[in-house]
């Protein structure tokens, strides 16, 4: 499975910006999906997830509440909606892909892994 994201960009804070991931490969409905981010000088973060068919979802708390994660199984597409943009938000933020039932939030329990977009939130 190839994964490929779309969507950074330089946004103001308080302002809004939507994230694509597009799946290449067989299956991509089978494959619970993920978002991450990293921040200069950081470690790689949990971000969001979402299974299957997406009806089941979780968040890391910085973000629940302003962010919403979606996928487009027909297209094979994974979405990041996010509002409210505060600037730590600031990162690179890449969708993974793991094999399985269960959630995860570490970055060891994903195989697949995009290149990343960056997202910059300004004062």
């Amino acid at each position: 499975l190839l994964l490929e994201e779309s969507g950074g960009g330089l946004v103001q804070a308080g302002g809004s910006l939507r994230l694509s991931c597009a799946g290449l490969g067989r299956s991509f409905s089978s494959y619970i999906m993920a978002w991450f981010r990293q921040a200069p000088g950081k470690e790689r973060e949990f971000v969001a997830v979402v299974n299957w068919s997406g009806r089941r979802t979780d968040y890391e708390d910085s973000v629940k509440g302003r962010f919403i994660i979606s996928r487009d199984n027909p297209n094979n597409t994974l979405y990041l909606h996010m509002n409210s943009l505060k600037l730590e938000d600031t990162a690179v933020y890449y969708c993974a892909a793991k094999i399985g039932i269960d959630f995860g939030r570490r970055i060891s329990d994903y195989k697949y892994w995009g290149q990343g977009t960056q997202v910059t939130v300004s004062s």
